[in-house]
């Protein structure tokens, strides 16, 4: 058995919940790193133009690849409970069905993504400069879904097991290379975006490939007997349910992300350049809330397998409290630091460089106001999703498809921001998303009596799932 394991069930809260999200933070931090630089050397070895194109595929990519990202994390939140209740039967299953889920899904989204990639970029007015490095870096990007998705799901069963560490270590192995690559593709051999796209390409096979390997020889919950190897359809069945709602959340958002896409490609390719580094550094603002919401989805999914809801809430309000100290630390170095930030990924005596790094700087000022209402979306998701909260899932989905449509427009056509409303309305829709998000815990876990009288009551995590899915049906 892997030593990696970690019961959430008990022990210290808080240093549980920061035992396993900082190496899932390092692993994370890592990955962005790489992203930046991919955006660096992309930047100021190829153009501002060809940094633009690789931008204006971001959410793209992320639509393709988010029901993969959905099947994995909702297989790991079914794995959790199973683990929680001390089932290590149905465990192995959920193990073994989750893989058969996640061939199938990431095949087919590879194949979709790769031949809309053309269609896609034309309906977003794609800048007719870098449309097509754009389209053939995603069609490029695409070939790596299955890869991506079976990364996603082994890290997804490990981190439901409690064991964030041994992804880490494949992931770090992947940037590394990935950067390796990027250097001597882009930079010796000359082969521009494609170049970029391979290097990441080959760098998502190898972080799958020996990621699972490594889990297999290691962790005996990855070595599944062959009795238990047949599909079962009540575990599929649950698996899909999770994961196809969390999909359909992150589809929606990378929709509303799309939108604003198109919304910003009409500013040009400066305004997209500008844009594209924002995002990047937001990407990395994101990763220490993205760790603590995976780990407060662990550690709800354990405690409701196990039966505890007092620890249900304490992992919120230990969660939240990490949120805010972050968010009040990361707001003075946005504040103060835009300008060296922005101009990592550009050079300022390139062409258009100084208005881009202008822009940037600016737009980092706007959105870190609302870092601490980011971090509420992700700690109070890391719950509901933790308990089975499917319907959240749609609901959070669409509110940020409504913010991430809806604000720009009426900030441009109604208060004459012009492109400040980009990120503007990317501070609102975190606001209101995440007071969605607190109301909706407030009434799942903090106001359910019922519900938590249940599961105090029973010590099966098939049974607690049952009474609580009963109760939820009976308010929705």
């Amino acid at each position: 058995m892997s030593m990696q394991i970690r019961d959430m069930t008990k022990g210290n809260t808080t240093k549980l919940l920061l035992e396993f999200a900082i190496p899932m933070l390092i692993g994370n931090i890592f990955q962005q790193v790489y992203n930046i630089v991919d955006s660096a050397i992309v930047g100021k070895f190829i153009s501002p133009e060809a940094l633009g194109a690789v931008g204006s595929t971001g959410s793209i990519s992320f639509l393709f690849f988010s029901f993969c990202i959905g099947v994995g994390s909702g297989s790991g939140i079914v794995a959790s409970r199973y683990f929680g209740g001390k089932d290590d039967k149905n465990v192995k299953k959920v193990v073994v069905n989750s893989a058969y889920i996640m061939l199938v899904a990431s095949l087919l989204m590879g194949i979709l993504g790769f031949f809309l990639a053309g269609p896609v970029l034309r309906l977003l007015n794609t800048p007719a400069d870098i449309y097509d490095m754009a389209r053939l870096y995603l069609k490029i990007m695409c070939l790596g879904i299955p890869m991506v998705g079976m990364y996603n799901y082994g890290s997804s069963i490990l981190r439901a097991l409690g064991d964030s560490r041994t992804p880490l270590k494949f992931l770090i192995f992947s940037c590394f290379v990935n950067t390796g690559l990027d250097l001597l593709f882009v930079c010796v051999f000359h082969m521009g975006v494609f170049g970029a796209a391979l290097a990441t390409v080959i760098s998502q096979v190898l972080s799958a490939v020996t990621c699972l390997a490594y889990s297999y020889k290691t962790n005996e919950y990855f070595r599944v007997e062959k009795e238990l190897r047949t599909v079962d359809r009540k575990i599929i069945y649950e698996c899909i349910r999770l994961g196809s709602m969390l999909a359909l959340q992150m589809g929606m958002i990378a929709v509303s992300c799309i939108a604003l896409q198109r919304y910003v490609n009409g500013f040009g390719s400066v305004v997209v350049a500008a844009f594209t580094a924002t995002g990047r550094i937001e990407q990395i603002i994101q990763q220490p809330y993205n760790s603590l919401g995976m780990a407060i989805s662990t550690h709800a999914g354990q405690n409701l397998g196990a039966g505890n809801n007092r620890r249900i809430r304490e992992g919120f309000n230990k969660g939240t409290l990490i949120a805010l100290i972050f968010s009040l630390c990361m707001l003075p170095v946005m504040q103060f630091l835009g300008e060296p930030i922005i101009n990592i990924f550009v050079d300022a005596d390139a062409e258009n460089g100084a208005e881009v790094i202008r822009l940037g700087a600016n737009a980092l000022r706007i959105t870190s106001v609302f870092y601490f209402a980011l971090g509420t979306i992700y700690v109070s998701r890391g719950v509901l999703n933790g308990i089975g909260d499917a319907a959240f899932a749609f609901i959070n989905g669409g509110v940020e498809m409504f913010g991430r449509i809806i604000f720009p427009l009426a900030l441009a056509a109604f208060t004459g921001f012009g492109v400040w409303g980009i990120w503007l309305s990317a501070g609102l829709t975190w606001f209101i998303s995440g007071v969605f998000a607190i109301i909706r815990y407030y009434f799942k876990v903090c106001c359910r009596k019922e519900v938590k009288s249940q599961i105090k009551k029973s010590g099966s995590a098939i049974a607690i799932k049952a009474k609580i899915d009963n109760s939820l049906k009976k308010t929705a």
